[in-house]
């Protein structure tokens, strides 16, 4: 009977999470049914393996650790294909502080993928789930900088020359004081993925500087993220002077519709990738 079960370690392997990661998932959300063998050991089967995936496809789709959680239990679907396992292999090197074997795992998705689905499939997934584990001291600082320089170099790498062309231009910018900027450059691959030229500021971008680079650009949608509301509302009034000169689409976890109202901005509700065509339609004459 044994024979048939796994040990977490390779139930982690298998899925592409780390342990860490599964016991989290374990204790927070009754994902994982383990048996005990006869020594002690947690023992996990397949259906636990199904589950696992479920849920990070359900993180994949935007949705939260708990939601994921919900759904993967009530018996979803779990990701299947050659996406879906290169994706865990970036994932568990990433968590592993594998320099060598996440360049290639994202090598891998590059060469086989599109921008589209290396962007869905791997890479948001893994942010949002990153962030969750931040919030509950489930990942370290060491790793949370490690996986994010790592996949912001890559995806900057990617964006080489995204300003060329005769699309129109939209210039993007993180508030002062935010320092994330890792969703908003995946946000510009995919707005450059259906014509538009970019020009990126990135982390911590003083409101003075992107007036004045949008002034000289006179861009068709400048887009401003903040993670927290306290930031942007140290410089709504700035942002409100910006407002009555350009197209401001606000994004991030900081802002709001009322917010939004406030300042003469266009709220981006939804993620990275569903963002664009909300712009798209939002800066339409």
């Amino acid at each position: 009977m044994d024979e048939a079960r796994l040990r977490i370690g390779e139930l982690a392997r298998r899925a592409g999470v780390s342990a860490d990661v599964l016991r989290a998932w374990e204790r927070r959300y009754g994902l994982l049914e383990p048996e005990r063998s006869d020594s002690g050991y947690r023992l996990y089967t397949e259906a636990d393996l199904a589950r696992v995936r479920a849920m990070q496809a359900r993180i994949g789709e935007g949705l939260s650790t708990a939601e994921a959680a919900r759904l993967a239990r009530s018996g979803a679907t779990p990701p299947r294909g050659r996406a879906a396992d290169h994706a865990a292999e970036l994932w568990a090197s990433l968590d592993a502080f594998d320099d060598a074997r996440a360049q290639a795992a994202f090598d891998q998705l590059v060469a086989d993928f599109t921008l589209e689905t290396l962007l869905r499939e791997a890479v948001l997934p893994y942010l949002r789930l990153l962030g969750d584990r931040w919030g509950t001291g489930d990942a370290s600082v060491a790793q949370e900088h490690f996986a994010s320089t790592l996949l912001r170099e890559r995806l900057l790498a990617l964006a080489r020359g995204w300003d060329r062309g005769v699309g129109p231009r939209a210039v993007l910018a993180c508030v002062p004081g935010e320092r994330h900027d890792l969703g908003l450059v995946a946000f510009g691959l995919a707005l450059r993925g259906v014509g538009w030229r970019i020009t990126f500021l990135g982390s911590d971008t003083p409101i003075d500087t992107l007036a004045a680079a949008s002034a000289q650009l006179e861009p068709d949608a400048v887009v401003l993220v903040a993670l927290t509301p306290e930031l942007l509302g140290k410089v709504a009034r700035r942002i409100a002077a910006l407002a009555r000169e350009r197209s401001v689409f606000l994004a991030g976890g900081g802002a709001d519709q009322r917010f939004a109202q406030r300042v003469g901005a266009k709220l981006l509700r939804s993620g990275p990738l569903e963002a664009v065509p909300e712009l798209v339609r939002g800066s339409a004459p």
